[in-house]
Formats: C-alpha cells, structure tokens, sequence
C-alpha cells in the first residue's frame, strides 16, 4: 500500500515542502532514497526501537521510502517522526485519513518520546502559505511555530498521542500564543544600562548617534577604559525591533537551533561576541551544507568584535562585502544561499601592541614600528565602512568614585527612538533603506545637501586628512544622524564638525 506524509526541508532560511511517499509491498528488504543523509538513513533503528515500545511495529515486508523531490538533500533527523507514521499508516497498524492535512516532523527517542528539531519557525510559515490546516512538531518547538498565525500547532511529548490523533480521533490541545503581547515585550530594565557607566559622557554621545543612525563604531583605548562595558550596553539603546525584524531574526535562530526551549518570538535585539579565533566560514555561513554564520546571527542586531587586531585579517577581510550590501551570498557547485545580515558592527581594540596610547607616562611603551604593525592587521577598506572611530582615555578617579548615576539607557533610548522615526518617515517609500546609514548615493545626494559653509568645512577636512569618497559618504551620513537627533531638517556646519571628530583613525598621528 502506499501512503503519503508531508514534512519540510529548510534551505537557507527558506523552507521546501517534502513529500514522503512510503509503499509497503510483498517481498523483504527496506530501501530509504531521495538523498537522504546519514542521521535519516540512521532512523530506522531508532523507528523500529520507538514503535516496539509503545507496542507498535515495523512490517517485514519490502520497504520502500521515497523523500521528493528526490533531488534535494534532506539532513537531520527531524524526519523520524514522519518516517513512522507514514510506516504505520501504509501497513495498516492505525488509520490517519487527514494526514494530508498536516506537516508532520520531529525526532524520536528509543521510547517514543519527541526531541526538538531546527527551522520550526520558517518551516510553519511555509505550511501556511501551502494551504495546510496544520503542524505536528516536538512541544518544545510549539511557541516558536505558533507565531504563525492561522495554522493549527499541536505540540506533543510522545508518538503515542500522534497515533491517537489520526487513529482515534483523540483532541490535541493546540498552541496560542499572542504574538502583539510576545512583540511587545520592552527593554525597560536592561540588563545593561548606561546608568552604570561612570564619566565617558562624549562616548555615550558616540554610542547614542551610532543607535540612532544604525552607524558602525569602533571603540580606541587602553585597557580599562570601558570598551567592552560600553559595547555591552549598546542594545539597550537600540529603538525596539518592527514586528517584520522579529520575524527575520527569529527565523534565522530557528534555522541554526538557537533559540530557547519553549520560546517564541525574539523580543530583544540579538547581540553577538564572538572569540577572536574565530573563522572566515563560522563569521559569514557556509560549510559543505551552509548555516547562517555570526554575522547573520546578528542580524537587526549587533556583532561586537573586541579586540579586533587580534582577528585573523582574512577574517575580517570577508566582512566587507556584507557591511556594503546587508547579506551575505554563499555559492557552492549546485545552489546559491543567501543569508541576511543588517547589523550594526561594534569593534574595540588598543592602540598599540602595549595597550596604552603613545604616551611617555604610559605603562607600557611600544616601538613606532611596532604601533604600525599592530595597526596594519586592519585593512583602510574595513576601516572606510566603519562610520565612527571614537578614542576612549580611561575614567578619572574624581568621575569613578561619583555617587551619582549616570544618564539611564531608558531616556537616551527615548531620543534615539524619536530620530529612527524621522527617517522611517523620510525612507517609506524605499523598501531597503530604514535608517540613515543604509543611504546609498542617491539617498545621501538627496537627503544630505550641505550648505557652502559646511562643503568648505568638509572640502578642507578631506584635503588635510586625505579621505576615501567613502569616507566623505561616512561623515555625511553621520552628520545626518546628529541633525535628526536635534530635529533639524537642515545640515549645518556644527552637525558636519562633529562627525569630522569621529574619523580618529583617519588623522595622521591620532596616537599623539
């Protein structure tokens, strides 16, 4: 007999329905094809183990499963579900006349008992575009997959309860979450807050335009100075996400098993740290089958790269592409990926090999030569798509030791909040562009015209300090960000001179 039973593959961020076509005839023998990988080919034995201990049982017969289509790659073992009800169903041991109705997916357990799997979330919104009434998955990925309004979710713990929906009419209770209620979760106590930073109060400004503008930063000093306190606290600034952010964000977790048991809806802005030792593959995506790497993680978020000298340069290298165009593509011989990865980099490093600044009080002195090779291990190109460089000198005793706390990230949040709003309402009609540091050129020739005063201001910086057009493109996105944080429609000489401050790297000696 042949029987069919609907599952889900995710390539990319993007699911594909599979249809797993089981036939049982006369004969023996059990064939598994469609390009199945090694965890498939392996669910048999954990099939044959999880019906015989709920007192069911694999027919020895000839077997045949087909997954199509059969030439897409089918990985993991989120099938084993599938596989065995599709078995049941075909030898007659239950009746399931509205498997057609639902995709059905999940890793069994020797005793029946489910195991969560990835990509619930993108592999329900498929479902539903495809007309299916509903989803039967492990309960743990029930939140995640009831985002996905009007498709029925039935989390369940045991096949048992699966066999008894489809073979006796048993009610599954379905899973409802409210997705505005989960979308509106606020960050009105951080966990980091800028209330806690001691002094520094023009870096917090660098870090308040940076928020509201979504601009790269990269953060100079010396050991001690805050670097990593600041960048830590950077999120609890950022303007709440849309509920289309949330989406995106929440879906590319799902795709890599990221997200937590039992959650849904990523609230909170993602922000990723991770280790200087890192590869070129783990930052990007890819591999032999590709996964969304840290930059895609990071995604409507923030990717914080501390130390950033100490990054292998080809590392850091294969970034740029993604800070220009907001995705990232991996091609291999067959098929082509592409990932997703608007976010705001956040890069902290030390001026020099020692640590400290050139100074002569320092603690510790490095050569010139030394200075320059350190810096060398950071490409002009990377440092032209970092729209802020900011030098952080370490806090005084007198600011450290001050009872008084400092401005609270819930009112810097307020102001950054009220300038996103002026450019979401000046991009509406683009459907790319959302804030100003992703202004093309059109966008910039349009929206950052600069009066004589400030273009002589600018003409005679790009002279004296030898800037890229890049470079030029970055102070007038950045002079944009601070007018629109003072409700200024016009660009105007102050707004232009306080994003020439921020380009400390491009200034010859800026070690002093």
């Amino acid at each position: 007999m042949l029987k069919k039973v609907f599952a889900s593959s995710v390539f990319g961020v993007e699911a594909t329905t599979i249809i797993v076509e089981v036939n049982i005839d006369s004969g023996i023998g059990y064939h598994l094809v469609g390009l199945p990988d090694n965890a498939i080919k392996e669910s048999n034995f954990r099939i044959a183990a999880a019906l015989q201990n709920n007192g069911y049982k694999i027919p020895g017969k000839k077997i045949i499963i087909n997954m199509s289509p059969a030439d897409l790659r089918k990985e993991g073992s989120a099938y084993d579900l599938t596989l065995a009800i599709g078995l049941l169903v075909a030898s007659n041991q239950i009746q399931a006349e509205k498997l057609k109705d639902y995709i059905i997916m999940g890793e069994l357990s020797l005793d029946g008992e489910l195991q969560p799997i990835k990509g619930a979330l993108p592999i329900a919104v498929k479902a539903k575009e495809e007309g299916f009434k509903g989803f039967i998955l492990p309960k743990q990925n029930a939140k995640e997959a009831a985002i996905v309004d009007g498709l029925e979710i039935y989390g369940i713990d045991n096949i048992t309860q699966v066999i008894g929906f489809f073979d006796k009419n048993e009610a599954l209770e379905a899973t409802v979450i409210d997705t505005q209620m989960e979308f509106n979760k606020t960050l009105d106590f951080p966990e980091f807050d800028f209330s806690d930073v001691k002094g520094q109060e023009s870096i917090k400004r660098c870090m308040e335009i940076a928020a509201a503008g979504g601009h790269n930063i990269i953060l100079i000093g010396p050991p001690g100075s805050g670097k990593t306190m600041l960048a830590k606290r950077l999120p609890s600034i950022l303007p709440p996400m849309t509920l289309q952010e949330a989406l995106e964000t929440t879906k590319i977790h799902s795709v890599v098993g990221r997200l937590k048991a039992n959650s849904g809806l990523m609230a909170q802005r993602p922000f990723r740290s991770p280790h200087h030792t890192i590869s070129n593959v783990a930052l990007v995506g890819g591999g032999s089958y590709p996964q969304p790497g840290e930059i895609s993680l990071s995604h409507n978020g923030v990717l914080f790269l501390d130390e950033l000298p100490e990054f292998k340069r080809e590392v850091l290298e294969v970034m740029r592409q993604p800070l220009e165009d907001r995705e990232v593509t991996i091609s291999r011989a067959k098929f082509t990926v592409t990932y997703p990865s608007s976010f705001m980099l956040v890069a902290s490093m030390n001026p020099s090999p020692g640590g400290y600044f050139n100074d002569p009080s320092a603690p510790v002195a490095s050569s010139s030569s030394e200075v320059q090779r350190y810096l060398s291990k950071i490409s002009g190109p990377l440092l032209d798509r970092i729209d802020i460089h900011i030098e952080v000198t370490p806090v005084p005793f007198e600011k450290l030791s001050e009872k008084r706390n400092g401005e609270g990230s819930v009112e810097i949040r307020k102001r950054v909040i009220a300038a996103r709003e002026i450019q979401t309402k000046r991009f509406s009609e683009s459907q790319k562009v959302h804030y100003n540091a992703q202004m093309n050129v059109k966008f910039i020739r349009k929206y950052c015209i600069l009066d004589d005063a400030s273009m002589l201001l600018l003409k005679h910086a790009m002279e004296r300090l030898n800037l890229s057009a890049r470079a030029f493109d970055r102070i007038l996105k950045v002079s944009r960000t601070i007018a629109d944080l003072e409700g200024s429609q016009h660009i105007d000489g102050q707004h232009v001179s306080e994003a020439i401050q921020y380009r400390s790297m491009d200034r010859e000696g800026w070690l002093g």
